[in-house]
Formats: structure tokens, C-alpha cells, sequence
């Protein structure tokens, strides 16, 4: 390895880089475009002869999105073309449409008022391959949900559109994000800006999960990862070990809201592995500051991992001790539906809820093309820090 950039520090005041726009009112909708073509039709939806009806389409094909009457809605307030035709009768049957090049379905989603989140990313390393950014707690980072445009993407892809029309000559990039942090996560987030930087990024990361899931042991998986990602947390309740090693499978079950099911604990989901170290404990309140090491990348893996142990984050509203949802009921599913004829939002808790303290505070990764030692910190919430970094960091303080 080359020599180490090491950015030990949070950049003063002066010195941090700042960017984001307020958000539009209303998001832009969305557009849902599918060609069926006759044969596909037979084999994924078991047409009959008479043929596979519009209502049918969309109410199997996308039933995360909306309940049959909300589809139904949707049809017949003139949102769906068939071949560029608007129908509205929803049990018209695609085959009259249907050619051997297939029949091109559209489904116009109106554009609506997405809920409040915040816009503002800190910059917290960049050249020409990487950006990382400070993520506040809130913002979802990619598309999904009622978040299509209020995500970290969008910010993105705003900035790199205000940065080209402003200089001249300026190489347009398209930064992305490599990898995810929950909405109510703060942090780190990684997004490369050249198609190689993102291809080796996906696979260091994919590279830690697989050496977990071949069973290696702790140490000799630091060892062989090419990325190290550090979170702070503040859990409910006060453990006894100063240092504990979570090796707990997850996995999903079906949950109402969740279209692609819940991430729990599982003993017959998939390897994970999570290093816990405290840092703090608060007998008065009840609550220890922990230092968490993930050696592998599962969704929600360190809220289910410590909450498996019976140290949930304090305030996540969804997973409490064992690593399971606060509250589950697989046989209830609201089919109320909003305006639009989408799914009301769940009455449960959702992954997506925030509340809880989770930071992703350090990443000490090998850069992807100049194979630098790269060590990037991104500033504590006051909350997650010790009482001595506290008083360190007051203004006052010598």
C-alpha cells in the first residue's frame, strides 16, 4: 500500500463543504412502462385462452403498490395507456392488443407531496473517483416508497447538474451511491463518480459478506477486508462485557407494508457478523454508548444484532429483544388505499421509521484506483459522543 491519507479530524467550520437544494413541493410522478407480449402473459399470470385482462396485469404484477381497488382507481381515472391509448376499462383484454413485438403498458403515477426531509450533505472527502458525504438522519438515500424525489441521489444528481452548466468544459460525472444507510441512519455514505471506481467499491463490499459467509473468524475477516466501516449506537440497557462478537443469521419474514419482507433474526437466514465494543455506560439511565465494526453488510444488521442480544436501539420504533418487529401480526394487511390508489401507510412500524441514534462514524478503506490507505471520519452527533469527547469539543475547551 502507498501512503496513508488519514482525515483523523472534522474539518472546521470554514473549511467544510456544504451542498443541497430546498425540495420541490411536488415530486414528478412516476411512469411504470412494461411490454407484454402473448407468451409472457400465459406463462407468468396463467391467462386462459380469453386472455389476460388490464385489472389482472397490474393487480398481480405490482400488488405491493396498491390493493385491487386501488388499481381499479387508477384505471379508471385515465392513468394507464395501452399502445398509447387511454383505457379505462379495467377488464379489457390485452390480447386484442397483443403482436408478436409485444403490447407497451404505461401507468402514470400523479405526482404528490412527499413527506418532510432534509437536503443538506456535508462533503467530507472527494477527488476525482470518490465522494463522501456526512448523511443526516431523515433522508432516504436512493428512490422507494413515498421517497422518489427526496433522496441523497436526487441531491446528486442536482448538484452535478449545476456544476456543469456553471463551468464550461467541466467533464460531466454521475455520482452514485455504493452502498445504503438506513433513513434514520447519519453518517457516512460512499458514492463513486466513475463506473470502475463503482464496480470495485460493489466489490469490496461483496467481497466482506463473502468471507463471513465462509466462516472465517473475526480476526482473520479484518484481515482480508479492503473496507472497515465503524458506527456508533446508543442502546437501551447496560451490558456487562466490554467487547462481544454477534454472529447471528438474518433473515426475512412477510410483514405488512414490507413488499420484499421484514429483515429479522433468523436461524436460517444468511451470515452476519458484527463486532460490539463499549465505550460508555450510563447506569443512571440505563443506556451504554457501544462502538459497532460490521463485517458484513446485511440490511438493518446492527439494530437487529443488538437488539438480538437484548440492547435494542433506543428509540427504534421496530425491533425490540431477539432481533424482532415491536409488533406483528402476519395475517393483517390494511387494503385501504391513499388518493392516488396506493397503499395508506402501514399502522405498524416500518424500517424506514427514524428515532433511533445510529451513526456511521468511519470508514478506512484501500482506494479503488490509486490503492491509498484512505481513513474518512465524519463529526459525532453530540448525543453519540463520550463525555470526555463532549467536553473536547466545546467551544471553550483548551
Amino acid at each position: 500500500m502507498s501512503k496513508k491519507a488519514e482525515l483523523a479530524a472534522p474539518p472546521s467550520a470554514a473549511e467544510t463543504a456544504y451542498f443541497g437544494e430546498t425540495w420541490r413541493e411536488f415530486n414528478d410522478g412516476l411512469t411504470y412502462h412494461d411490454i407484454v407480449r402473448r407468451i409472457d402473459a400465459g406463462f407468468l399470470f396463467c391467462a386462459k385462452s380469453t386472455g389476460l385482462t388490464l385489472i389482472e396485469f397490474y393487480s398481480r404484477k405490482y400488488k405491493s403498490s396498491a390493493p385491487l381497488q386501488g388499481w381499479l382507481q387508477r384505471i379508471q381515472n385515465k392513468q394507464i395507456t395501452v399502445d398509447g391509448k387511454v383505457v379505462t376499462i379495467p377488464d379489457t383484454e390485452l390480447s386484442f392488443w397483443m403482436s408478436r413485438a409485444g403490447t407497451e403498458l404505461v401507468y402514470h403515477r400523479l405526482p404528490w407531496r412527499e413527506p418532510d426531509a432534509p437536503y443538506l450533505l456535508q462533503v467530507l472527502f472527494e477527488d476525482n473517483y470518490l465522494i463522501a458525504l456526512n448523511k443526516p438522519s431523515g433522508l432516504q438515500v436512493l428512490p422507494g416508497g413515498l421517497f422518489q424525489q427526496r433522496t441523497v441521489l436526487t441531491q446528486l444528481q442536482w448538484h452535478v447538474s449545476k456544476l456543469t452548466t456553471s463551468s464550461s468544459g467541466c467533464r460531466k460525472t454521475h455520482p452514485v451511491p455504493v452502498h445504503r444507510l438506513g433513513r434514520g441512519t447519519s453518517g457516512i455514505l460512499l458514492c463513486a463518480k466513475t463506473k470502475l471506481a463503482k464496480s470495485r467499491l460493489a466489490a469490496y463490499f461483496a467481497e466482506g459478506t463473502s468471507v463471513v459467509e465462509d466462516k472465517y473468524t473475526n480476526s482473520e475477516c479484518k484481515k482480508m477486508r479492503k473496507i472497515s466501516k465503524i458506527y456508533r449506537a446508543l442502546v437501551s440497557g447496560v451490558i456487562d462485557m466490554d467487547e462481544v462478537v454477534i454472529k447471528q443469521p438474518i433473515g426475512t419474514i412477510k410483514y405488512p407494508g414490507v413488499a420484499k419482507g421484514l429483515y429479522v433474526a433468523s436461524p436460517s437466514g444468511k451470515p452476519a457478523l458484527s463486532s460490539v465494543r463499549v465505550l460508555e455506560r450510563d447506569l443512571e439511565n440505563n443506556s451504554t454508548l457501544v462502538q459497532v465494526e460490521i463485517q458484513s453488510g446485511r440490511p438493518h444488521q446492527i439494530r437487529i444484532h443488538l437488539s438480538f442480544i437484548g440492547l435494542p436501539l433506543i428509540g427504534d420504533p421496530l425491533y425490540v429483544s431477539g432481533g424482532q418487529p415491536k409488533c406483528f401480526d402476519p395475517e393483517l394487511m390494511d387494503e385501504s388505499f391513499e388518493k392516488d390508489g396506493g397503499y395508506q401507510r402501514p399502522e405498524n412500524p416500518v424500517p424506514g421509521d427514524c428515532g433511533y441514534n445510529l451513526h456511521a462514524h468511519q470508514i478506512v478503506l484501500i482506494h479503488p484506483i490509486t490503492n491509498e490507505l484512505i481513513q474518512i471520519t465524519a463529526p459525532l452527533p453530540s448525543i453519540l459522543q463520550t463525555r470526555e469527547e463532549g467536553k473536547a469539543n466545546q467551544p471553550n475547551s483548551s
